[in-house]
């Protein structure tokens, strides 16, 4: 009797695949919280550890118990609070108009690759403030998204979406920090830090004494021993961390910005975004100081358009992304000036200062008049 092969399963019927697909991506959404549920665990853990056995159980002066409770629960309060708004801050997307119609999508379609399909999204973007590129100078387009790319704005393949001028997706928030999360993420940093900090400094003489044998044999010595390390192991990181996105601010750049510096049309330029410290500071954390340290939205803008520092360029003079000239006249096509925000307007109005312009000619021209507001043909 011959043995023949065994024949392949039949596919799975297209219910079964999509029943499957849904399954498995329920799944992961889940896993993504394994994280968050972690540092949530780590927090209750704290509280109980610091309020319950520290300040209860093991001080003794009352003073010292009144003063470390109500700081405690100060910086508890601000770390929990800056930590929620992260976390269930939606990203923001691109408004419709970036979103190509629907006979824009089908142009896009039936063109082949290349020239064709530029010259429909240079129609489509031409009523658009645009002012970056891909490398070799083409429109940033989503095509899962099928939306022409604001300036600073990238798609998040966890959350698959584009979400606006993207910093990263932090695992330890499940979400997408961007425009409308980010000064919460810094303030979540920021109040983390000092969280485990102040938990440190007035943990650190029990822990002393539990290395002395000043400590009564009970309980509470573990959870002060586990306290201290946990509180300096989380310093170290965070800090480190939040001094990173620190320089990030006063530079005006993302984190996908300082791996990959944004192209301009004229040339990539690191710094284009940078208005100097001050200003750069208020386009996150906005205008009225009274909420810098509070996480309630207070940035400046729209996501969508964004002041720079660059200069013009003779018209007449074309060039490469790379900053090369170009021998080949391109027909320049002017974007509308799409209204900012009073808000973030008057960052252009005030008196420049800005510490990036090397050259001093060029710091009388400083303004919106971005080069990249023509739109160059490809050759």
């Amino acid at each position: 009797m011959r043995c023949g092969k065994m024949a392949a399963p039949p596919p799975l019927p297209a219910e079964a695949a999509g029943t499957w697909g849904g399954v498995r991506r329920r799944c992961q959404r889940l896993l993504y919280w394994v994280p968050v549920l972690f540092i949530s665990s780590i927090l209750c853990w704290s509280y109980y550890a610091y309020v319950t056995q520290l300040c209860l159980l093991t001080m003794t002066n009352i003073g010292e118990k009144v003063v470390c409770l109500v700081a405690y629960h100060i910086f508890f309060m601000l770390f929990v609070w800056s930590y929620w708004k992260t976390i269930f801050t939606l990203p923001m997307n691109p408004s419709k108009e970036f979103h190509l119609s629907y006979s824009d999508k089908e142009s896009l379609e039936r063109e082949p690759r290349g020239e064709s399909q530029q010259e429909v999204l240079r129609r489509a973007a031409k009523d658009l403030p645009i002012y970056t590129r891909t490398m070799s100078g083409a429109i940033r387009y989503c095509d899962r998204c099928h939306l022409v790319k604001p300036d600073r704005c990238h798609h998040c393949s966890v959350c698959d979406k584009c979400i606006l001028k993207m910093d990263h997706h932090c695992p330890w928030v499940n979400n997408c920090v961007g425009f409308s999360n980010y000064k919460f993420f810094l303030l979540f940093l920021a109040y983390s830090l000092l969280y485990c900090l102040f938990i440190a400094a007035t943990d650190l003489q029990y822990f002393i004494k539990f290395w002395t044998n000043g400590l009564p044999d009970t309980q509470a010595k573990f959870h002060i021993m586990f306290l201290f390390f946990a509180a300096a192991m989380f310093s170290v990181s965070l800090s480190s961390l939040f001094g990173y996105h620190c320089w990030l601010v006063s530079k005006n750049k993302s984190t996908l910005e300082v791996f990959r510096a944004p192209i301009f049309r004229h040339r990539t330029d690191k710094n284009g975004f940078s208005l100097g410290f001050s200003k750069n500071l208020r386009q996150v954390f906005g205008d009225e100081k009274k909420y810098w340290l509070l996480p309630v939205f207070s940035s400046l803008g729209d996501g969508c358009s964004f002041p720079t520092c660059l200069v013009n360029q003779d018209p007449e003079q074309a060039s490469t992304p790379g900053g090369l000239n170009s021998t080949s006249k391109n027909e320049n096509h002017l974007f509308p000036a799409k209204p900012l925000r009073d808000s973030q307007s008057h960052l252009l109005t005030d008196t420049p200062s800005w510490p990036e312009t090397t050259a001093k000619a060029e710091k009388d021209k400083v303004g919106m008049s971005n080069p990249a507001l023509t739109m160059e043909n490809e050759t």
